[in-house]
């Protein structure tokens, strides 16, 4: 009869996130995260199945705490300019606060695995497009309230705002600042005529 696993699985399911958001999927293999978690790879595998499963709850628990998830919970009354502006401020503060640099998570995996990952990829591509869905959304939102103009391309101009935020994601990786993180952000988003005064900050 087999030894019971005595491990916090939810302890482990962010231990591995932050193993993969720091080193990638490819170079935390079972073996490196089972020593990493201190148990063998039997224990992994009848704890969390496989590698693909664990990853997949580790990017749910990554979406938990991720910057844009405010950008999930709004409803058709939020004021959707300030809701885009605050949560650009916040992933600003957030990646420029990390002291590892890791950038996203998602957006690190998509890099490394689109479209070459066939399970893992179609997963990371699902939650990219599921943010520019979301993203697509709140713009429509904001059209209907008048926030926007009634001849906006939304669809485009979702793509931009999600292309800004994977390229804040990168960038943050070697500009370590929040204010020139910012400075550069805000500016792209009065371009885009998404940013507000009434913000957070």
């Amino acid at each position: 009869m087999g030894r019971p696993v005595k491990f916090d699985k939810d302890q482990a399911v962010e231990t591995v996130m932050n193993e993969i958001w720091h080193h990638g999927f490819d170079r935390s293999s079972v073996k490196a995260l089972s020593e990493k978690l201190n148990i063998t790879r039997s224990s992994f595998y009848n704890a969390f199945g496989s590698r693909d499963e664990l990853f997949q709850r580790a990017i749910e628990r990554y979406f938990a705490q991720a910057p844009d998830r405010p950008l999930h919970r709004a409803t058709p009354q939020t004021p959707i300019r300030p809701l885009i502006t605050n949560v650009f401020r916040e992933i600003c503060r957030s990646r420029a606060k990390d002291p590892d640099g890791r950038g996203c998570l998602v957006v690190n995996g998509v890099a490394e695995l689109c479209p070459i990952e066939d399970q893992i990829g179609a997963l990371l591509a699902n939650a990219l497009m599921g943010s520019i869905q979301c993203i697509t959304q709140l713009l429509e939102w904001a059209r209907a309230q008048g926030e926007i103009s009634d001849d906006v391309d939304v669809p485009s101009l979702a793509l931009a705002v999600q292309n800004l935020m994977v390229g804040l994601s990168v960038v943050s990786k070697v500009i370590r600042e929040e204010d020139a993180l910012w400075a550069a952000t805000a500016l792209t988003l009065k371009g885009l005529d998404l940013y507000s005064e009434e913000t957070d900050a």
